[in-house]
């Protein structure tokens, strides 16, 4: 069975580049460009995976992870994986509290890398 990923992404040149690259190993993508269409994605539909930018409009990313800890809907224990340019601890050690999986910043991976970390993950979840 395919994987289903959301990328949670504002910049549509990032967003179109990992969606290409995502798909292209044959993972099912859906895109959010802001935190509250995500939101509603998140509670919704299941993903095997989301990635999460920090900085997004309407809702930021730690705002996401806030509300879909208190009300997930179907994204109880999906993995979430923060996928951003933002780098400072205090960001990082809120997106763990909140219940984010990974952190993976932006301008220091290749996309290879992106790829590498992202099947790391959903192999993690897949089993079990």
């Amino acid at each position: 069975m395919n994987k289903r990923i959301l990328i949670i992404e504002d910049d549509q040149f990032l967003r179109e580049f990992y969606q290409e690259l995502l798909e292209g190993e044959g993972y099912l993508v859906d895109c959010s460009v802001d935190g509250e269409t995500a939101l509603k994605e998140l509670r919704e539909n299941e993903y095997n995976l989301a990635l999460l930018d920090i900085m997004l409009p309407k809702k930021d990313g730690l705002q996401l992870l806030r509300e879909l800890k208190i009300a997930p809907g179907k994204a109880a224990g999906l993995t979430i994986v923060v996928l951003t340019n933002l780098g400072q601890d205090a960001i990082i050690k809120q997106a763990f509290a909140l219940g984010a999986a990974g952190y993976l910043i932006k301008s220091a991976l290749s996309p290879d890398q992106v790829l590498t970390e992202i099947k790391s993950y959903l192999q993690k979840t897949s089993n079990g």
